[in-house]
């Protein structure tokens, strides 16, 4: 420009008006160059962000004619035909432009090891024709002073203070808060933990596009989040509503290696906080070591170190050769108020092309050199590293000098496959990262054929890739459903609910859980804070929608209820409700959740509803065992009376079911009036179970199931009624007995029987034993069936009854025609074949060696009396003659033939076909043991027996003297063979034969009558 400065005298060549206006944050110092540009015919402003040279422009245009305004950035170019004002990037600002006024924001950045050289070119060499503004931070002073002798300084104050807070965690910042760290992946991090706890956030990276950061931007100044996630981007004059600034880590990498922030850093940055007049806070969160006094003093009293020198390099270029430009480049700073650069990305760039050899032979000096200059300065914002970068760079400067221009057939195939929206956050980025090099190169209209065509294209490419990153990263970062609530909770308004007919709450449009009768539970897919939050959303808004269902339970119908096997009352498709132990097993008491928000009157009707429909459910399904229960606690001379009365509690008790056992001859003395009186209440006697059949149906089963896990304080759900159509189950010995009474089953054996179905098995026994022989009864495939079992489960169950079985051998005449014939039976102990030749014998039966099984249904006191007792004491006079008849003895006649048949077998010339035997178990009452008597021992004048209190002393015979145990026992009674038995024909012949061979005379046989 016609105003630059010159190198050996460092002061404006030009008579316009040079001013610093310096100061720290939230002083206005850019609102007042904007005044100031506005106020001449032209004007250019150098701004230190795209972000913000995007936020100055969108205010220049709203009070300007946009035909009038230019904004150009390294991607973003709008320009009008004839526009008055310029808003640019620092790096961007087109110098070749005269205007009245320009503006160069942020100047301290000229001591920034990255981009300082730039600002310090900008410092040196733009300038307006009638006035140039400075601006930044009053660290430059003094450096400005040396540089510019003529220069004016205007000081301007902060509006609002700024203090230091502390430490802090990051879920409990305040609202409106900005956190900074200085990597992606830290950003990322804090966003996330701030979306799980308090909502989400914005984030702010300056890898993002310019249409990506201000999305995100105008997400957090909207209001939508209450936190912006960002790099130290923010500190460099973007205007945004911070009330805290939080250092996530106070360290970074400045492209070089890892270093400390100075102060004046991070006060630019701390200095975001507050705006205009609100005072603002700044202090240290997450892993950020907390700030030492110093530090924290200088901070607030913006007292800082003095900048002592800005980065330089020439821009001298010397384009006459490829080493003059490299040696230009290395030139030394003209003073000592500068230090030369550190080598940056354009010199990187052209001293890795500068060893090819075709590059060579065509940068071979003037403007084949210059643009190969102009290639290296493309930025690399793929960020794929220097020998990539500088290959691309290489393609593009051969494509130019061979052709003149980069042709459409080798940009298409590199933009066209970054035309897409999907993947995640990372593959957007790097698509982003990609188009913005080409838009960059789009913009060099001297370079590519149909240059607006492919602005035009990349810029839609890019805008498309940034709106997918901007909502990627809403949807990661940001629950739009807790920060909703969580700002109206702030605000204390009203919260519009509703309850779908599914029972989803919607507060505010946002699903925020569940309503399940009264119980609001939240949706389980938050946690921690959000789920705070969300449960006080709900609760708040729910509070008039409680008070209606109430009333409507406290009318609704019969219909309208149900109750569960696991003890809930539902309605309208929830439980309300859930049953609990009460003051007895048929009067449970009830637990009502959710009704901590309703008034106490509204309450009391909700309980005394649900405990009318609980006791009308009991007295509906359990009326005979209800009716029983009253009927034991009445008075007067029709109510029961003596044992009947026992007999009613002790079933009340078992809840429906019990064992005739436990009664043993008491039931006996019931008479017919008595007994009456429980047969029309509904109780049955049965021959092995006292039992109500009304109660053994499905639903009164289950009910009296869920009723005695109750009383027995177990879970409902842990034990349940038996599938319905079941007559036996396999029995769990973790279970008591009295579970399976109050399902309706007995316990016997290794399965528990529904009692009804043993009392049918019980019948047809009594009907086999009526027509069967003496020796038992057959077991039959009906008797099978009615119990659901066969094979050893079966016998176990008759065992459990009193039965035992004994096997006998029948014969079969040999097959003549297509029946069988069954002749007399052979009997073997348990069934075992006797020794020697098979025999024809009178049916003489023979028991298992093993005693009975006991019943496993009792009680220890109950099973000392035998069920085979009480099934006597009932049982009909032809039963009991039945197990106290003897085999009647056989003609003679049928032990002639015996013995003629005993012959013919032992004839060798025999010709007899043997007949077939085959074995059948049979099944009869075990024999009744009477129980021993006791005789009481004798006692002295004290009441002391002879051996001491509670001592018994030996047995004593006749005459006081001790008796042996078996001195008065009968001796067994010798059996006597009977003399028609085959056995005895048999053994007759053996002493013959032996007799014979000895020479002695055989004994004739006795003879019977």
């Amino acid at each position: 420009m016609p105003s630059s400065l010159s190198f050996n005298d460092f002061s404006p060549t030009g008579g316009g008006r040079v001013c610093a206006v310096l100061g720290p944050t939230n002083t206005g110092k850019t609102h007042y160059a904007l005044e100031r540009m506005l106020a001449h015919k032209s004007g250019m402003i150098g701004l230190p962000l795209r972000l913000l040279a995007r936020e100055i422009y969108d205010r220049i245009i709203k009070v300007r004619d946009p035909r009038e305004v230019a904004l150009v950035t390294g991607e973003e170019k709008i320009i009008p035909p004839n526009p008055r004002f310029w808003v640019a990037t620092v790096e961007a600002m087109p110098l070749e432009r005269e205007v009245e006024f320009l503006a160069i924001d942020e100047i301290q950045l000229a001591a920034d090891p990255e981009r300082g050289r730039i600002f310090t070119s900008r410092l040196l060499h733009a300038r307006g024709r009638s006035e140039t503004l400075f601006l930044g931070s009053h660290t430059m002073r003094p450096i400005l002073q040396r540089l510019f002798g003529n220069i004016q300084f205007l000081a301007r104050d902060r509006f609002s203070r700024l203090s230091y807070t502390g430490p802090k965690k990051a879920t409990r910042l305040p609202r409106r808060s900005a956190i900074v760290a200085f990597s992606s992946d830290t950003v990322y991090a804090m966003a996330e933990l701030i979306r799980r706890q308090r909502g989400g956030a914005a984030v702010v990276l300056g890898a993002l596009s310019p249409r990506t950061r201000n999305a995100q931007a105008e997400l957090y100044q909207s209001g939508e989040v209450d936190f912006l996630i960002a790099t130290d981007a923010i500190g460099m004059g973007l205007n945004m509503d911070i009330d805290h600034v939080a250092f996530a880590a106070s360290r970074k990498f400045d492209g070089r290696r890892p270093r400390n922030l100075t102060p004046s850093e991070l006060a630019q940055i701390a200095g975001r906080a507050g705006r205009h007049v609100n005072d603002g806070t700044f202090g240290v969160t997450a892993d950020c070591p907390a700030f030492d006094e110093e530090l924290v003093q200088s901070i607030e009293d913006h007292e800082f170190d003095p900048v002592k020198a800005l980065m330089w390099r020439s821009e001298q270029i010397d384009f006459s050769s490829l080493p003059a430009l490299l040696r230009s480049l290395e030139r030394p700073p003209p003073r000592d108020v500068f230090i030369r650069s550190r080598r940056e990305d354009d010199e990187d760039a052209l001293a890795r092309l500068s060893v090819r050899d075709d590059i060579r032979d065509i940068a071979k000096g003037g403007a084949a050199l210059a643009t190969l200059w102009d290639i290296c300065q493309i930025p690399d914002f793929r960020k794929v590293g220097g020998d990539q970068h500088a290959r691309l760079l290489g393609d593009i400067y051969l494509l130019l000098m061979h052709d003149g221009r980069v042709p459409d057939s080798w940009l298409e195939p590199r933009i066209e496959p970054l035309n897409r929206t999907d993947g995640d956050i990372d593959a957007l980025s790097a698509r982003i990262a990609h188009i913005r090099t080409w838009t960059y190169l789009s913009h060099r209209a001297a370079w590519i054929d149909r240059a607006p065509y492919w602005q035009e294209r990349a810029r839609a490419i890019e805008d498309a890739l940034s709106d997918a990153l901007h909502e990627k990263l809403t949807q990661r970062f940001v629950d739009r459903r807790t920060s909703t609530l969580l700002k109206r909770l702030k605000d204390d308004a009203p919260l519009l609910a509703g309850v779908t007919d599914d029972g989803e709450v919607i507060v505010e449009g946002q699903f925020v859980g569940r309503l399940l009768g009264f119980e609001f539970i939240v949706d389980p897919r938050a946690s921690g804070a959000e789920a705070k939050s969300l449960r006080a959303a709900g609760e708040k808004a729910l509070r008039p929608v409680l008070a209606a269902r109430a009333a409507a339970l406290a009318n609704a119908e019969s219909e309208e209820l149900r109750l569960d096997d696991n003890g809930a009352v539902w309605w309208r498709a929830a439980p309300v409700a859930q049953l609990k132990k009460g003051p007895t097993a048929l009067r449970p008491d009830l637990t009502i959740s959710g009704l901590a928000e309703i008034t106490p009157n509204m309450r009391g009707r909700v309980e005394d509803r649900l405990k009318l429909f609980v006791a009308s459910k009991i007295e509906g399904l359990l009326g005979p065992l209800v009716s029983l229960q009253a009927a034991a606690n009445a008075e007067g001379d029709d109510a029961l009376k003596g044992i009947t009365k026992g007999v009613a509690y002790r079933l009340v008790e078992n809840f429906g079911a019990t064992s005739r056992t436990q009664f043993g001859d008491d039931l006996k003395q019931i008479d017919q009036t008595e007994r009456g009186k429980l047969r029309k209440i509904g109780m049955r006697f049965g021959e092995f179970t006292l039992f109500m059949p009304a109660l053994l149906k499905p639903a009164p089963a289950s009910l009296l199931t869920l009723l005695w896990a109750l009383w027995t304080d177990r879970k409902p759900g842990d034990v349940s009624a038996p599938q319905a159509g079941r007559v036996s189950i396999e029995l769990n010995e973790s279970l008591p007995h009295a579970y399976y009474y109050a399902c309706g089953y007995r316990p016997s054996g290794v399965r528990a029987v529904r009692i009804d179905m043993l009392e049918r098995l019980a019948g047809l026994i009594r009907t086999a034993r009526n027509e069967g022989s003496r020796e038992g009864f057959e077991a039959t495939s009906q008797m099978m069936s009615l119990v659901g079992c066969s094979g050893e489960d079966f016998e176990a169950i008759l065992r459990s009854l009193g039965f035992r079985k004994h096997l006998v051998k029948r014969k079969v005449e040999p097959k003549q025609d297509s029946t069988p014939k069954a002749t007399d039976a052979t009997v073997t102990h348990d069934g075992a074949a006797a020794d020697g030749e098979q025999q024809s014998v009178t049916p003489v039966s023979t028991v298992e060696n093993s005693a009975p099984e006991a019943s496993n249904s009792e009680a220890p006191p109950e099973k000392a009396a035998s069920q085979a007792d009480v099934q006597q004491a009932d049982a009909p006079a032809a039963e009991k003659a039945e197990q106290t008849s003897q085999p009647a003895p056989e003609s003679n006649a049928e032990s002639q033939d015996a013995k003629q048949t005993t012959r013919d077998e032992t004839t060798p010339s025999a010709a007899v076909t043997e007949p077939e035997q085959t074995e059948i178990a049979l099944w009869r009452l075990a024999p009744r043991r009477p129980k021993p008597a006791v005789k009481p021992a004798k006692r002295d004048a004290k009441g002391k027996g002879a051996h001491g209190k509670g001592q018994r002393g030996p047995k004593q015979g006749k005459g006081g003297k001790p008796r042996n145990q078996n001195q008065n026992r009968r001796p067994p009674r010798e059996k006597k063979a009977d003399p028609n038995s085959p056995f005895a024909v048999l053994a007759g012949l053996k002493a013959e034969l032996s007799g014979a061979e000895s020479g002695e005379k055989p004994k004739e046989p006795e003879k019977t009558e």
